[in-house]
Parts: structure tokens; sequence; C-alpha cells
């Protein structure tokens, strides 16, 4: 299943690669394909197979590399927003091809139970690290953004007018951006997103009223 939006350079694609259970409800897993003018960048790679460490979740997956229409060979550049392991399932098929994510997460990541790190340090997984905010490409930024994990980050994509913003997990609820908390979703609202897309939701979140801090 895929949505799209297109900002003044960029187009925004959602891919549905599965779903998992949390807590008492079953939450959507999507990641997003940004057409530039520049590169095709894909942020997060969701999950391509099952594992023992998971699988009180549950997850039902519908692999990258088997939807319709997706070519893997396609994607120039990998962001993953944090790297628990929802994320980062797929960064195996994008050998050689730079994956963008904050230091401070990948550093975490190998410190301990964090994640499934075969994933993560899957072969010919090329890590650029990133130390707070990058330009990515023109219009397309990376922001690091604290609060689902220390070195979780935000894409923002710049629009000519107000940004649109891909959150990973920093919300993963409407009602998270409706009334932010953690450092992460008050950020996210100082930037005075249109949309933000969340990877457990399947449309993006628009504010009722644009707010400024």
């Amino acid at each position: 299943m895929t949505d799209s939006a297109r900002s003044t350079h960029t187009t925004i694609t959602r891919l549905r690669v599965g779903d998992l259970q949390a807590g008492d409800q079953r939450l959507p897993i999507n990641v997003h394909v940004l057409d530039h003018q520049d590169a095709r960048i894909l942020v997060d790679t969701g999950l391509t197979q099952l594992h023992p460490a998971v699988a009180d979740m549950d997850p039902r997956i519908q692999p990258l590399n088997e939807l319709p229409g997706f070519d893997p060979d396609s994607i120039d550049i990998v962001v993953n927003t944090h790297l628990h392991f929802d994320h980062v399932g797929g960064n195996h098929l994008f050998p050689g091809r730079p994956i963008y994510v904050q230091r401070a997460e990948y550093i975490e990541a190998h410190a301990g139970e964090y994640t499934i790190l075969d994933w993560v340090d899957a072969p010919g997984a090329t890590y650029t690290l990133v130390d707070g905010e990058l330009e990515l490409l023109p219009g397309i930024r990376l922001i690091r953004a604290p609060g689902h994990s220390a070195g979780s980050q935000i894409v923002v994509v710049e629009t000519g007018h107000r940004p649109s913003v891909l959150c990973g997990d920093s919300a993963v609820f409407y009602g998270e951006l409706d009334q932010p908390a953690t450092e992460a979703q008050h950020l996210i609202r100082s930037l005075d997103p249109s949309e933000v897309w969340l990877s457990h939701q399947d449309a993006p979140w628009r504010p009722a009223v644009p707010a400024r801090g």
C-alpha cells in the first residue's frame, strides 16, 4: 500500500511493509521514499525476515524487496531514523550505499541489548555517521531529535512554504504531536510543519492550528 505527497522538489511516498503487535493493538510498519531531483532516498527499511527476539510482537511482514513496483537498486541513499529492529531489517538490501544515522545512535546500538545487531551490521552495510544537523541534499535536512532514543533523528523536507517532516518513532501516535512532551516532539512542532509522516501510522499528522515553540 502506498500514499504520496509532493513538495516543491521532493515527492514523499509511503510504503507499508508490515505490522506488529504493540500492547493491545496492531500498528503498521511504514517506510518512506523521497524522490528528490538529485537522488532517491529511502527513510528506514522495515523488516524482511522474522527473528525470535521479537516474536512476542508477532510481526507480519511485507518485505521491501517483494513489494510490487519497488526496486531496491533504485535507491541511492538510505536514512535510518534510529536503529531499532523494525527500522533496519532491510538495510542488507542496500550494500555499499550510504546509510545515514546519528553517531550517538550508532554508538548506543553497539553498547548493549538495544536492537538486532546482525541486522544493523549486515554484510555490505555502509554507515555515514552524523553529528547533529546535516543538509543531506538541497532542501532535505537531518536533525538529531532525542526522545524515542538518544540518537533518533528526523528528516525535514523543505517545500517552499511549511516543511514536511518524517519523524520515525519520535512520535508513534498523533496525540504525541498534539500535546508534545519529549524534546523531539517539541522540536518537530517548533518547525511548524504542514505534515508529519510517522512510521506507525498510515496517514500523516497535520496540525489543527499551526503552532510554534
